[in-house]
């Protein structure tokens, strides 16, 4: 289940640094939601998933942020357009697939923290 809540992140996502972080309502640390603007928050907002909203990618954004550096971001924009991308990086034995995948993997996880 938590593979395919990842899994369902990274079709959520579009990323790539960038773009400040900035707090509304709801629980984050400040008291409000984190929110961010950059390639992840771009390729959420243009993918036909029903749950997409401003708010939801921009904390995803955020949530990137925090985790990923911007190559890792680019490299997980990919999956919106390509969701068998994802699956096939998680199953690389690939030492750098590996790397990134545990890092994609806490990333999924601080967003679900972060934007739940």
């Amino acid at each position: 289940m938590r593979q395919a809540i990842i899994l369902g992140l990274a079709m959520l996502l579009a990323g790539c640094g960038g773009g400040g972080d900035r707090y509304r309502g709801g629980s984050g640390p400040s008291g409000g939601v984190p929110m961010a603007s950059g390639p992840l928050n771009q390729a959420c907002l243009a993918s036909d998933r029903k749950a997409r909203s401003r708010a939801l990618c921009g904390c995803i954004q955020a949530a990137a942020n925090q985790t990923l550096n911007g190559a890792q971001q680019r490299r997980a924009v990919v999956f919106y357009n390509n969701p068998q991308l994802a699956q096939d990086v998680r199953q690389s034995d690939s030492t750098i697939d590996e790397r990134f995948w545990a890092a994609y993997r806490a990333y999924g996880e601080r967003a679900e923290r972060l934007c739940s």
